[in-house]
């Protein structure tokens, strides 16, 4: 019964001010694997509402030039290949929204999922396409030079650096990969390692050492990315003991691992260690029946545009299957 008291009244006008809405496919983050599985759900008449979260377009935004999408010739800017997936699933009638989701209940169907604190969906089937983030030193000149030389992804944009010189950060498996990958690129490759040895398998660690255009800087710390209006041109490293010194570099590559994007769900969705939402054989599906995962969210090995495309496809496929079979 309602007692009239100050708190009351507070929790009465929250609740009335609430937007509440039903929806059949609800998907959750703007990127390669939110917008394809929109294109998806849309084409299947599943009337996807999905909400673009933090970082509209996901991380290929915080790129330049793609040259690894099939079907440009000449490449494609990073932000403009996102604008155009995002305007062809609007196209298609995907409801494509700005919003946060900010909490999620996925004990019941339908699911609740509430979006900037103030709206409230209930959703018949979930994607989760919430992304990972790249793990970054935290400086501001890393920062001023994102995307102008320093990149979290080798295999995105080392093929700028042929023949030229780089650096990676790192020594583990991901950061010896990311090495021997560009040292097949570029005329010289520099692993800045913060301890005497590597983390990495013995595999890749042999793999590396005996690379003769990979040079590995023991006990070394990045005090500052270089660089010019035209992009990054060397790194200022201080060793254990104190000893300042700088390397010419064209790009500087962070390879110390992702963050997955899967607070909010790991709750109520099997995760692994690294907290990967962990999915069903070579399907979307998670441990919770009608809750689906695409993209970098899921997929703690390939993290491409292309991939997570592919696993958005998936995504709705498995969805349209899942309502049909309701």
């Amino acid at each position: 019964m309602f007692d009239g008291s100050p708190i009351a009244k507070y929790n009465k006008l929250v609740e009335l001010t609430l937007i509440m809405e039903t929806v059949k496919c609800l998907i959750i983050g703007g990127g390669p694997a939110g917008y394809t599985a929109a294109i998806y759900a849309a084409r299947a008449n599943l009337a996807p509402v999905l909400y673009e979260g933090l970082q509209p377009g996901g991380q290929l935004t915080t790129t330049t030039d793609v040259e690894n999408y099939p079907g440009f010739e000449n490449g494609v800017s990073g932000p403009g290949l996102m604008v155009s997936m995002r305007a062809q699933a609007v196209a298609l009638g995907a409801d494509v929204r700005s919003g946060i989701v900010t909490a999620a209940d996925l004990s019941s169907r339908p699911f609740r999922i509430t979006v900037d604190d103030s709206t409230e969906i209930f959703a018949e089937a979930l994607i989760i396409a919430t992304g990972a983030t790249a793990k970054y030193l935290g400086l501001p000149s890393e920062e001023k030079f994102r995307g102008m030389g320093v990149s979290a992804c080798a295999t995105c944009d080392g093929f700028f650096y042929r023949k030229k010189t780089v650096a990676v950060v790192g020594g583990g498996d991901t950061a010896c990969e990311e090495a021997s990958y560009l040292a097949g690129l570029c005329t010289k490759v520099y692993m800045i390692v913060r301890r005497d040895v590597l983390r990495a398998s013995q595999a890749m660690q042999r793999k590396v050492t005996s690379t003769p255009n990979i040079e590995i800087l023991w006990n070394c710390n990045v005090k500052e990315v270089l660089g010019s209006a035209s992009g990054v041109t060397g790194a200022r490293l201080v060793r254990k003991g104190g000893e300042e010194f700088d390397i010419a570099i064209d790009g500087f590559f962070l390879a110390i691992g992702h963050h997955p994007n899967s607070e909010l769900f790991s709750k109520w969705v099997d995760v692994d260690s690294s907290g990967y939402i962990m999915t069903d054989g070579k399907t979307s599906r998670t441990s919770v029946e009608g809750v689906f995962a695409a993209g970098d969210v899921q997929d703690p090995l390939y993290r491409q545009a292309i991939t997570a495309a592919a696993s958005g496809c998936m995504a709705a496929m498995d969805v349209e299957r899942y309502l049909n079979s309701l």
